[in-house]
């Protein structure tokens, strides 16, 4: 069996002498391991860092197994992106987040969403509220996602200002007024307006709305812990916003 795709590199891990086993995230075939002889080679160890984008042709005699890989670069981000803290940050919260799908299924539209992503990763002033969006594809894909379009008490569409804990659904500053000690913050640029920066005090907000879901629907009934580099990255967004 074979196939050829486009994908983003979440990581390796030594195999053999000589060999490592590379983790990518493909636009066709999702999250995708696969054996890359010789691939700890002068030649192949700058091709083979996460964030780069490469071309993948994956060889096995039969579907289940781990396969092989033979890798061509298409575009190598990870030298750009190692010079940035929330880049670092961001590449290592990005592959905890994508291990949490199931392998081998594809996310065609979390993949798109992850190469912009990755575009402007290094850019505090926009990459803050691209990450968030990104957690917010994330959650849809693994089937928790927000309705925050509308109020779920008005129907607006207008002045959302909250997010039901228990429920996820928007509610607007004023419907939500009366609970607003028990409702979690929804800040404007999450809203689908196309906002592409935030403050700081925005982005905290998002990160604490979307990470309440994460661990009620995803890190608890698992039995694990949020990504340490997740407040590693609110951490450094945050000091790109206000340096």
């Amino acid at each position: 069996m074979e196939w050829r795709d486009e994908g983003i590199i979440l990581g390796t891990r030594k195999h053999g002498e000589a060999g490592v086993i590379l983790e990518a995230m493909t636009a066709a075939h999702g999250r995708h391991l696969g054996l890359v002889r010789g691939g700890r080679s002068r030649r192949m160890q700058p091709v083979l860092q996460p964030g780069n984008r490469v071309e993948l042709l994956w060889r096995a005699r039969l579907e289940e197994h781990l396969g092989a890989y033979q890798v061509e670069p298409l575009k190598l981000e990870a030298a750009r992106l190692m010079g940035s803290s929330i880049a670092v940050y961001g590449l290592q919260t990005i592959g905890a987040h994508i291990r949490l799908l199931p392998e081998r299924d594809p996310y065609p539209a979390l993949y798109e969403t992850l190469g912009v992503v990755l575009a402007h990763l290094d850019d505090p002033a926009i990459a803050g509220a691209l990450f968030a969006r990104f957690e917010l594809a994330l959650l849809e894909e693994l089937g928790f996602g927000l309705d925050i379009a509308q109020c779920a008490l008005t129907g607006s569409r207008e002045c959302l200002a909250y997010v039901s804990p228990r429920t996820g659904r928007a509610v607007t500053y004023e419907a939500g007024a009366p609970w607003r000690d028990k409702l979690l913050r929804l800040p404007a640029f999450l809203q689908g307006h196309g906002e592409a920066y935030c403050d700081s005090v925005a982005l905290s907000e998002a990160f604490a709305l979307i990470g309440f879901f994460l661990n009620r629907h995803v890190y608890e009934p698992r039995g694990i812990q949020e990504p340490e580099a997740r407040s590693g990255l609110l951490a450094a967004l945050k000091r790109g916003l206000e340096s």
